[in-house]
């Protein structure tokens, strides 16, 4: 395996300019796809997740061509859903935000699928997308360990209806479901039994859809109605606004050590990963809201006792902030840490320790008690992209810090550590 080794970083000065959203990335190229009319999409992400999907949707006859390193796709769309295609096995990587829709789409269309992942996707659960599948008259099995992939997928027979789901484990079943349910022939209901998780990013999947013509609506987010036989329609272009998750690592960089501006993601901004910046405002960072930009600036930190289930991702750099802060940090309501790329909260538990943390956890929280002094030591990171994000903020404890495994993060962010090398004065 190999590894990148940060040297102690003394202080942070400068801008960055992020990839595009992931999430919005994986939602537009399916939309664009499944439109009626040709959408080009600018400042999308060119990551392994994106690449899988674009992968799928010309498996499925999506023709779309990039350009400019893969940031700017032109896509003529199919004008609603894909004709069986003549390969049926598809593999997803570790990209959750391909397989799961493309789950549903394949559950609509005539033919029999497999859909697979990486050793890493065989180990994060699908069954309560299954279980709702099925509700709808779904044919699906699993090929190896119930309620993971792989899948074999007998499409064509969801027409609509009604369906119950559980909101507790992730956004991402309930997304599928709101993507694909307009293209059935009868309106569907989805009830969300439990709260509902990560409710940010089910307010991007409903912008989204209603910019390329589609309505849904909720009660709160505890029932969703979507009328059927509708159709997206191209907005004709669409900009990808930069990733949130992504501008976290350097927003939180700034807060420990320094300065930074973050280009092309605004006060407006429709992603909830945003709210990352109200948390290390809470903690003592200094922060300037703009259109176009967000800064950043260093204050003196204190530990804070949050409930981050609205933001998961971003909140596993609050636990790196929480190295540098004055007093314990306590991050609650993030269950779903478990059941991401990998179980972050072990991962996460594991590499604080190793840094010099006492650290508790439970079911759904973890408490971080900063230790005097950082230790240099090699981080695990799982084969996930956000272990390796976020541990790379170590480096400001003034002692190296080992990154092995530097490449996952080419999963959203592939050059990641030479943005943040741009930034850090040594």
């Amino acid at each position: 395996m190999n590894s990148i080794t940060l040297a102690p970083i003394k202080s942070i000065s400068g801008s960055v300019s992020l990839p595009g959203s992931k999430s919005l990335s994986n939602r537009a190229l399916l939309l664009s796809s499944l439109a009626d009319g040709n959408t080009t999409l600018t400042n999308l992400l060119s990551s392994e997740d994106t690449k899988h999907m674009v992968s799928a949707l010309r498996q499925l006859g999506a023709q779309l061509e990039l350009s400019d390193g893969g940031k700017r796709a032109e896509i003529r769309g199919n004008g609603g859903l894909f004709s069986t295609p003549v390969e049926t096995s598809f593999f997803l990587g570790n990209a959750g935000t391909a397989i799961r829709p493309l789950t549903c789409i394949l559950s609509l269309i005539d033919g029999e699928y497999e859909i697979d992942g990486d050793e890493y996707m065989r180990e994060r659960p699908i069954a309560h997308l299954i279980d709702a599948l099925r509700q709808l008259g779904a044919d699906i099995h699993y090929l190896d360990k119930e309620g993971y992939p792989p899948l074999k997928i007998v499409g064509g027979k969801i027409t609509g209806g009604q369906v119950k789901i559980p909101g507790n484990i992730s956004s991402q079943f309930l997304t599928s479901l709101l993507m694909s349910l307009p293209l059935t022939a009868r309106g569907s209901t989805i009830e969300v039994i439990g709260e509902q998780v990560s409710k940010p990013y089910l307010d991007i999947t409903l912008g989204i859809m209603q910019r390329f013509g589609v309505t849904a609506s909720h009660q709160a987010y505890h029932v969703f109605d979507i009328p059927g036989a509708q159709q997206y329609q191209s907005p004709g272009s669409y900009m990808i606004e930069g990733d949130a998750s992504s501008a976290s690592y350097f927003f939180g960089a700034a807060a420990i050590g320094g300065s930074v501006r973050v280009n092309g993601l605004g006060k407006d901004s429709v992603q909830g990963d945003l709210k990352f910046v109200d948390v290390i405002e809470q903690m003592g960072a200094i922060v300037i809201r703009d259109t176009e930009w967000i800064e950043v600036h260093r204050g003196p930190l204190k530990g804070v006792d949050v409930d981050l289930n609205h933001i998961p991702d971003a909140a596993m750099t609050i636990a790196t902030v929480a190295l540098f802060a004055q007093g314990p940090t306590r991050i609650r309501n993030v269950y779903n840490w478990r059941v991401k790329e990998t179980d972050r909260m072990h991962a996460m538990a594991t590499e604080l320790r190793k840094l010099g943390a006492r650290v508790e956890t439970g079911d759904d929280y973890i408490v971080i008690d900063p230790p005097k002094e950082l230790n240099a030591v090699d981080i695990d990171t799982y084969g996930d992209h956000r272990v390796a994000m976020s541990f790379s903020l170590a480096a400001l404890g003034n002692k190296p810090i080992q990154i092995n495994d530097p490449d996952c993060t080419r999963k959203t962010f592939p050059d990641f550590f030479d943005v943040l090398d741009s930034i850090s004065n040594h």
